[in-house]
């Protein structure tokens, strides 16, 4: 006997409770204080009475939550406040039974649920014996609903538990596989809740498909006209069906779910507002005139029988197809918000869509072919297409490509597995900004692509040396990546915990796209330090055995940060893309190697020379008088082709675009680095040059070509002005020798190229750097 159930249309006040974070209850005015001391807080005052309020625990919200999601999904029956009670004797009504969270039944289905969480993320040491106490219910449990709650048809019976922060082994979740128990998380139920905003009652179909997948639907087996086709090289059957029938079968694979297990998520979340237009669409007798295009999973859900028709045309042929029905068989590629603006509308069972299924698409086709569908509509974001590329790419050949898949993966499961420090910190294409938020995908799978990691070495296409996170094949591999990643990102959170959590707010940095950048860096660092140094064979050891190994590389790290000043942060964030992600990487490569000597990456020891050398200071009093050159060079010659008068030179001498941004910065500056002629930046003078090209090709064009080519070396002076100017404020990386070779070729050459009036003040400011530079 099951007992505390009740039909929905009861339980609206309980509803009503349990859709609330806080619980609630009013007391006299003389209890207030007491109530206070045991963490109430006054919520309203009254006359004689006041309402207080109360956070639930964490236990209670999840059996809440959990709760309110069946109900509001529609089930018919559900368990009442503290949860349903299954007599363990159903000839003794007084004797022992067991309670259990959460029941929710309907026509088709029963579920029970036990639920487990935790305030902070923890291991599920228990686990054993909470999947046998709740498995040895299900067949009492299947017997009490069919005999209390009577159907037309079998119902399945599924049991599941659902956690929130429980960290799961893989051999329990192999243990609760074959028990037939269905394992849920706070993932899936952040999931469920918002396609619930977006689509109401209809995430039911969503969710049957999800916990049941496979399992046959009793009662709507159908026999259909359709047309069986080759397309693409796949099988294919076009057809007309009703949108209530699509919907009990069909199934679409959400991003949104964010699981890095699942490697055929492709498509986006519903959204509301479209769905509520093509509702409305549908009342007023709109049709659609364009397919949805789904592909069936298997060829055994599908029959088909040959009918009789004119010629012998090979590339379609007409006949019967007959549906064997079950959860999760048609996978949805393109037309979810159409087929999901029918689920509970009048017409979702008289009306017909138009159905193109493909049968056994692979998920990389299937993803491939939603963005060929969408692409052309110009509806696929870029950040989408990084995300998909797991989904495009996960079975290719190429062994650099699959790697490149297998990374998409690694990054979206670091923002999603319970024990990763960057959990809920990697932004998505879909997912809105936040100061903890705030590191791309796009950035840590950069970092992490470049070679080395998975493959060491390649010859004409084969891999001849495979990295030390490789691990035979796709899933191993990934599975092997984030174990590392985590264990190292652990690391260094813990060593700079306060730093971590700070995001993107005042004064963090560390977890950020530069900062999780460097991390990574030192990483490819310390596995390259441990095979030529400690020479060991990283490929052999196991995941945990890795992570020991690059403890004191990680703890460092984190060190190097915790240590920065809160202006060393700020000059840190101040420096962009490769210039802050270089510079931070060769001064904690610097901290690490201070406590390790024998520490010595690639690179670093040149970093430091070039530092000593001061080739950054060289490089800025080179461009300073190149630049004062070029600005008396250009001046003089306007001003004596078209007059002394600014107004003259001004406008007939200079292009539209320069003065615009030459006045916009003298407004900005409010005039405090003088007029117009000396707020031209370095890259101005060649837009000049190449539209006064009959007054400057003779003193400033070099090289062969056209103006653009032969004014180029501007541009290249300009490139090294930004990272110099920099320099000069401790603000970027040190500039090489071979760069400042090439400023100061650039200087001798000016004085060559100059008009003799202005070489004596050419010739005086090299001299004059010379003699700076002994």
């Amino acid at each position: 006997m099951l007992s505390n159930i009740f039909y929905r249309d009861e339980l609206r006040g309980l509803a009503n409770r349990r859709a609330k974070a806080d619980d609630f209850k009013t007391v006299r005015q003389p209890l207030v204080a007491e109530e206070l001391a045991k963490g109430w807080a006054v919520a309203q005052v009254n006359a004689s009475t006041s309402r207080l309020s109360k956070p639930k625990s964490h236990d209670k919200l999840l059996e809440d939550r959990v709760w309110i999601l069946m109900y509001r999904m529609g089930f018919n029956d559900l368990s009442g406040a503290g949860g349903a009670f299954q007599l363990l004797n159903a000839n003794d009504p007084k004797g022992p039974d067991n309670q259990i969270d959460v029941v929710a039944i309907d026509s088709e289905v029963a579920f029970a649920v036990e639920c487990k969480s935790s305030e902070t993320p923890k291991k599920f040491a228990d686990f054993s014996t909470v999947l046998a106490k709740h498995a040895a219910l299900k067949e009492k449990f299947t017997r009490a609903v069919a005999t209390q709650i009577p159907a037309s048809h079998k119902r399945v019976t599924r049991f599941a538990i659902w956690s929130s922060k429980i960290i799961i082994s893989d051999n329990d979740r192999t243990r609760a596989n074959t028990a037939g128990v269905t394992l849920l998380d706070e993932k899936d139920l952040e999931y469920y809740e918002l396609l619930i905003l977006q689509v109401g009652t209809a995430a039911r179909y969503q969710f049957l498909a999800d916990v049941l997948q496979g399992r046959g639907i009793p009662g709507l087996e159908i026999k259909i006209p359709a047309i069986r086709a080759r397309m693409g090289g796949s099988t294919s059957y076009s057809f007309s069906i009703s949108p209530e029938y699509l919907l009990k079968i069909a199934f679409v694979s959400h991003r949104a779910r964010g699981k890095a297990s699942d490697i055929d998520a492709y498509q986006r979340l519903l959204k509301k507002s479209r769905l509520r237009s093509i509702r409305q669409y549908i009342s007023d007798g709109g049709i659609f005139p364009t397919n949805i295009v789904v592909n069936i999973a298997e060829s055994r859900w599908l029959s088909f029988d040959r009918g009789k028709q004119e010629g012998d045309d090979k590339n379609a042929t007409f006949g019967w197809l007959t549906i064997r029905p079950a959860y999760r068989v048609a996978w949805i590629i393109d037309g979810q918000h159409r087929l999901f603006s029918y689920a509970d509308h009048p017409s979702a069972k008289k009306s017909l869509i138009s159905v193109i299924a493909f049968v056994g698409l692979e998920p990389s086709e299937q993803a491939r072919l939603f963005v060929d569908i969408n692409a052309e509509q110009r509806k696929v974001k870029q950040g989408l297409l990084q995300e998909l590329y797991a989904e495009l790419h996960w079975d290719a050949d190429d062994p650099e490509i699959r790697v490149q898949a297998i990374l998409s993966k690694v990054v979206q499961a670091l923002d999603s597995d319970l024990k990763s420090p960057l959990l809920g910190r990697v932004l998505k294409a879909d997912d809105p900004r936040s100061e903890t938020r705030c590191i791309s995908l796009t950035s840590v799978f950069h970092a992490l692509e470049r070679t080395g990691l998975f493959i060491a070495r390649t010859r004409k296409g084969e891999v001849l040396e495979y990295g030390p996170l490789w691990d035979g094949e796709n899933q191993a591999t990934l599975k092997r990546t984030v174990t590392v990643l985590i264990g190292f990102l652990d690391y260094v959170k813990s060593a700079a915990p306060e730093l971590w959590e700070k995001g993107s707010g005042e004064g963090g940095g560390l977890t950020m796209n530069d900062g999780i950048t460097v991390c990574l860096n030192v990483l490819r660092s310390a596995f390259h330090h441990l095979q030529t140094v400690k020479r060991l064979s990283l490929s052999e050891l196991d995941a945990p055995e890795l992570v020991e190994a690059l403890e004191p590389f990680g703890r460092a790290v984190g060190q190097f940060f915790a240590t920065r000043t809160p202006e060393q942060m700020t000059q840190f964030r101040s420096l962009r893309g490769i210039q802050g992600q270089t510079t931070g990487t060769r001064r904690a490569e610097e901290f690490v190697q201070n406590l390790d000597a024998t520490f010595n990456p690639p690179g670093l020891k040149e970093f430091l020379s070039r530092e000593k050398a001061q080739t950054t200071t060289q490089a800025f009093e080179l461009l300073q008088g190149i630049e004062r050159v070029l600005q008396s060079t250009i001046l003089s010659e306007l001003k004596s082709e078209f007059g002394e008068e600014e107004a003259d030179w001004w406008f007939a001498g200079v292009p539209k675009g320069v003065r615009k941004k030459v006045d916009d910065r003298i407004n900005e500056e409010g005039g405090k680095k003088g007029g117009r002629a000396e707020n031209f930046d370095l890259i101005d003078y060649r837009d000049i040059a190449e539209a006064n090209w009959q007054l400057f090709e003779a003193p400033l064009a070099r090289g062969k070509g056209n103006k653009q080519a032969r004014t180029k070396w501007l541009a290249e002076v300009n490139d090294l002005r930004k990272p110099v100017m920099h320099a000069s404020k401790g603000q970027s990386l040190p500039i090489t020798e071979e760069q400042v070779a090439f400023l100061d070729e650039i200087h001798r050459w000016l004085q060559s190229q100059l008009h003799e009036e202005f070489a004596d003040t050419l010739i005086q400011g090299h001299e004059e750097l010379r003699e700076g530079r002994g």
